[in-house]
This record gives C-alpha cells, sequence and structure tokens, in this order.
C-alpha cells in the first residue's frame, strides 16, 4: 500500500497512520540528526516526532495524487528544523574553528578521507554563511537525497526555484571555498 493509500485510509481509521511513520521515521530522524548534529539527538527524537504530529494533523490536506509522502514529511521536518536555526548556525560555527591534531596514523589514510576532513570546518562555516531556505535545499539534496521534484515539494516552491537556487547556492559554495 503507497503512502497516499495509507493516508487516505488514515481519515476513516487514524491507526492506519502509524504505517506511515514506521515505513518514514527512520529516514525523517537520521536527517535531522544530521541537521542537529551529535548533541542535538534528542533535538532530533522531538523533530521526528513533532513531524509526525504535524503530519497526522494536517493529512486532511495531504495531496492524494502524490504517491510518496517522503517530500512532503521533510518540508515538514524542515520547517522545524528551521525553527532550531541559530543553534545550526552556532554548531555550524563552532565545526569551522573545530581543528583536531593529527593523530599517528594519520598518513596511512587515504588522500579522498584527508581531503574530506581539512575542508570539514571550512565547509562548516560556508554553510552556516547560507540563508535557511540556500541550506534546507542543499541539506534535503545532499542528505535526504530528495529529487529537484521532491525538494520542490518539500519546501512548497516551484521546480524551476529549486532548480535556480540550488545553482546559485552551489556557486556560493564553490566561491567561499574557493577563497579559503
Amino acid at each position: 500500500m503507497g503512502d497516499a493509500a495509507l493516508i487516505r485510509e488514515s481519515l476513516a481509521t487514524p491507526e492506519c497512520f502509524a504505517g506511515l511513520f514506521d515505513r518514514h521515521a527512520d529516514e525523517i530522524h537520521r536527517y535531522a540528526a544530521r541537521r542537529l548534529g551529535p548533541e542535538g539527538s534528542t533535538l532530533a527524537d522531538d523533530v521526528t516526532a513533532e513531524t509526525f504530529l504535524v503530519a497526522f494533523r494536517k493529512r486532511t490536506r495531504y495531496d492524494q495524487s502524490r504517491a510518496d509522502a517522503r517530500p512532503w514529511l521533510y518540508g515538514i521536518a524542515s520547517n522545524l528544523i528551521s525553527g532550531h536555526h541559530r543553534s545550526e548556525v552556532r554548531r555550524l560555527k563552532a565545526l569551522a574553528r573545530y581543528d583536531r591534531e593529527e593523530d599517528a596514523g594519520f598518513e596511512e589514510r587515504s588522500m579522498e578521507r584527508v581531503t574530506a576532513y581539512q575542508l570539514r570546518p571550512r565547509l562548516a562555516a560556508a554553510l552556516a554563511g547560507l540563508r535557511p531556505a540556500e541550506r534546507d535545499l542543499l541539506l534535503l539534496v545532499a542528505w535526504a537525497e530528495l529529487s529537484y521534484e521532491e525538494a520542490a515539494e518539500a519546501l512548497g516552491v516551484p521546480v524551476g526555484t529549486v532548480r535556480s537556487r540550488l545553482s546559485r547556492t552551489k556557486d556560493k559554495l564553490r566561491r567561499r571555498l574557493a577563497d579559503k
């Protein structure tokens, strides 16, 4: 049974909504945990629970022509996470300042891992410098692996806006990373 059918069935039998939770809660939680950081694991639990509570309350407004509810759920989660935007920016700025000393086995690591490790503080600083809408879109596509169409649905914007905003955001990140 697809997501739309579960939501439709939950209108008459609310317990059926649990199937949507079972199907997508882990994925939404992983996304929230990545956005909120390791110190926000309890907060990720809260965001996940609140995402499904909001979805349950708004299920009568769900577009039944959409078989996959993930973009809708990611949109709700992103809006809730935006409420925690200040702490996210503080976390990204702190991560940008993070500079761990190399350990003895560091030379044995692959060049790819070394490059990613070295880029991490710069990337965190660049992410912290993005507007919330830019960061939400980038992370929905990069971390949640939503398609442009799904990201557009999640954010309630046209696909063309997703394409242009994501292109500008990527350019902005490239410039910021090249400057450092």
